[in-house]
């Protein structure tokens, strides 16, 4: 049933939004994490045009109606709308908060519809560039948008489950359809009947009557959810697309017509074509175009038998259609304050500076051409302003008066004139005062008449001066722009000349630093090894470290002791020597309970209340071992006893603090540095400056650590060693 599958690179990053023109279904245009808008002739893997401008990821796209614009959101909330057959920029809109997730043009007047991940919908006006109304009410993301077919409706679908139905005149919620169970992903509407259909992550696919506002009917859970849905030209049915298939719904009564497995995706938009369905999907950088033959496909194949097809509803449901919208909407015009003001602070954001980085590059002349440039056509009436959200009406030729078509610049009204010009009898024909070509001219008439010729020569002879006057600024400008532009190209080659100047140096400068501490390296490998052969024995664990005191003096008593004092002295040295081993176990045993349970910084913060030296040391062995575990929070609670830990006249606990101050720089390091070279910013920021007293903190123990560690760095051996790297790790705080 799959006629053709075509899979080509449409973006040097990922794609993340794609749309098809839905009125030829002859283009597509794409938008990527590299910043561009690309337009396609479907069919054909090369680019036409390539629009810029946008600094962020371009996560959203949609043609126009007819499509000669198109819109795209990015990643940071703002909107451009381009005009494809003038090729340029027409409107940067801006207010969303958060990036685009969904777009849609209204059916007859100049608006976009936009959804955002800040939960709210926003109505902008093209022509008076900027937002006339926000529709608040979702919880989470909007994922999908679309405006009814008679353009007085929105049907917007959250993350957040719901399906939300807006009134655009009365400019007010109508109502909430929740029975999904999960995110609504799509949603579109009859092309005739008021009749909505919706797809969720539940894997299930709705239909709700929007006269009554209740269900009709629902699929059962599929293998996959449904990504993108399109009604059949006539309405007869609805085609989804799954990951894994293509299904065929009916809705009164329910009926899935068709499944037909196709390995297509995620599929992103469907569009019709004669007896084709043409689906678009993408993955990566790739984009792949599905072409799927209708008439093998039912309820549409020609080849089902007839006692099998498929009756079609006759719902008598009340057409999109059916009524033609009142001329002026009361409750559009009365605009509250609150939108007025809203549209006042929107619009003042879009300047004209913020057109001057966008530009249209066209890469195929050709396609672009038979595409998108306007054929030369008779303008039958002049260009209507509709009003918000009005179908409008047919337009009265007869009535047009001539000047405001003149002004419309349109071919019709100049023909028109000209064929009344020769109808209509010239002046000369119908004048009542024919002069006597016998009849001689008195003085005063002829001196009049050479003073008319007079004037009319200088009045010319101005005319001209004018002309040449402008023509040469016209020429002056233009060579003032070619010589910018050369200086500009100038500037530029000179730039990049230097930046790879720089570059070179800051390689060699590098490599230099590089060489250097290598040889530092192996110098002070040398200098450990020598110190290494020279160093005394090194000092080892004693037991009378663990021993009472009056153990100790018994241990170094006389050795006339008598044989029950030597074995009573022994038996209080190890009733002794238990009892630090038991309250060791039990506190390593509340330690582990707390951080197996998930909290790391509480089990953190009892070992140091414990107050016990080697279950600290404990600690700090099982987060050097998984050096992930390492936070800003654990480095300021932790850095304070490391500091202790280092003046241990144990070696392993010496050497255990060591390995975890190097942890704490490698990781840490720079964080500290920036946070504490960027000072707070203006307003209240209540987790920056939080991080920023941390920062200072964590800075004041390292600094009074790295005066312990210059002292010592001269010690022979490993100790000497690691001191010397943590000494050298320290600089990354100057």
């Amino acid at each position: 049933m799959i006629k053709s599958r075509e899979e080509f690179v449409a973006h040097g990053a990922n794609v993340q939004c794609l749309g098809l023109g839905h009125k030829s279904s002859r283009v597509m245009v794409t938008g990527g994490e590299d910043r561009k808008v690309n337009l396609w002739a479907v069919g054909k893997p090369h680019c036409i045009m390539t629009l810029t401008g946008h600094t962020t990821t371009v996560e959203a796209v949609r043609f126009g109606n007819a499509e000669e614009m198109v819109v795209a959101g990015s990643q940071s909330g703002a909107l451009k709308v381009w005009d494809l057959e003038q090729a340029k920029i027409m409107r940067t809109l801006t207010g969303h908060t958060a990036g685009i997730r969904a777009l849609d043009f209204h059916p007859f007047a100049e608006f976009v519809g936009s959804g955002s991940m800040d939960s709210h919908i926003k109505l902008w006006d093209i022509r008076r560039k900027g937002c006339i109304k926000t529709y608040k009410g979702h919880l989470s993301c909007v994922n999908s948008l679309r405006f009814s077919p008679d353009g007085k409706w929105i049907a917007s679908a959250g993350e957040d489950g719901i399906i939300k139905l807006w009134d655009l005149a009365a400019g007010k919620l109508v109502a909430d359809l929740k029975l999904h169970q999960g995110p609504v992903n799509v949603v579109e509407f009859h092309p005739n009947e008021v009749l909505l259909v919706s797809a969720s992550s539940d894997r299930t696919v709705k239909f709700w009557d929007l006269e009554t506002l209740k269900l009709i009917s629902s699929s059962p859970k599929e293998s996959k959810p449904v990504c993108a849905m399109w009604f059949h030209p006539e309405g007869k049915c609805v085609y989804a697309g799954a990951d894994d298939s293509l299904k065929v719904y009916g809705w009164e009564p329910y009926e899935c017509y068709d499944s037909v497995p196709l390995n297509w995706g995620d599929v992103a938009d469907i569009a019709f074509r004669q007896d084709q369905l043409i689906g678009a999907s993408y993955s990566k950088t790739n984009v792949a175009v599905h072409v799927v033959d209708i008439s093998r496909v039912r309820p549409m194949g020609v080849n089902i038998e007839p006692d099998v097809r498929p009756t079609f509803s006759r719902s008598g449901r009340r057409s999109f259609m059916s009524e033609r919208p009142s001329t002026q909407s009361t409750p559009q015009a009365r605009m509250s304050e609150e939108d007025a003001e809203e549209q006042t602070s929107v619009t003042s954001d879009n300047t004209p500076e913020d057109n001057q980085s966008s530009s249209a590059d066209i890469q195929n002349q050709d396609d672009y051409a038979a595409l998108f440039r306007p054929r030369s056509r008779l303008a039958r009436s002049p260009t209507r302003v509709t009003e918000p959200f009005q179908q409008p009406l047919d337009d009265d030729l007869e009535k047009v008066p001539v000047k405001q078509n003149a002004q419309n610049d349109t071919k019709v009204i100049p023909d028109r004139g000209r064929a009344l010009s020769r109808d209509r009898p010239s002046p000369l024909d119908v004048s009542d005062d024919v002069e006597d070509p016998q009849r001689q001219l008195t003085p005063e008439e002829k001196y009049a008449q050479l003073q008319t010729q007079d004037e009319r020569k200088r009045k010319s002879y101005t005319e001209k001066l004018k002309v040449a006057d402008k023509q040469k600024q016209v020429d002056k400008q233009r060579q003032a722009v070619e010589k910018q532009k050369s200086l500009d190209k100038q500037k530029e080659f000179d730039r990049q000349l230097e930046e790879k100047r720089q570059l070179e140096e800051k390689r060699r400068q590098e490599h230099e630093d590089r060489q250097r501490i290598i040889d530092q390296k192996r110098k002070e490998k040398l200098e450990q090894e020598k110190a290494e052969r020279k160093s005394p024995p090194r000092k080892t664990l004693a037991a009378e470290d663990f021993l009472p005191q009056h153990a100790i003096s018994d241990h170094n008593a006389p050795a006339n002791m008598s044989e029950d004092d030597s074995f009573a002295s022994i038996e209080k040295g190890h009733t002794a020597m238990l009892t630090v081993m038991s309250s060791r176990s039990r506190n390593i045993q509340i330690v582990r309970a707390m951080w197996t349970s998930g909290n790391t910084k509480t089990a953190v913060d009892s070992a140091i209340s414990m107050n016990d030296p080697a279950v600290m040391v404990d600690i700090l062995n099982v987060l050097n071992f998984k050096p992930t575990l390492w936070s800003l929070d654990l480095c300021n609670i932790l850095l304070p006893q490391l500091k202790e830990l280092l003046n241990s006249k144990y070696e392993c606990y010496v050497l255990t603090t060591c390995t975890s101050l190097k942890l704490i720089l490698k990781n840490m390091g720079s964080v500290i540095k920036a946070n504490i070279q960027n000072a707070p910013s203006i307003g209240v920021d209540i987790s920056r400056e939080e991080r920023h007293r941390k920062c200072n903190e964590c800075y004041g123990t390292l600094m009074a650590v790295r005066t312990i560690v210059e002292k010592r760095q001269s010690s022979p051996g490993k100790l000497g060693n690691m001191y010397k790297q943590i000494q050298i790790l320290m600089g990354t705080l100057d």
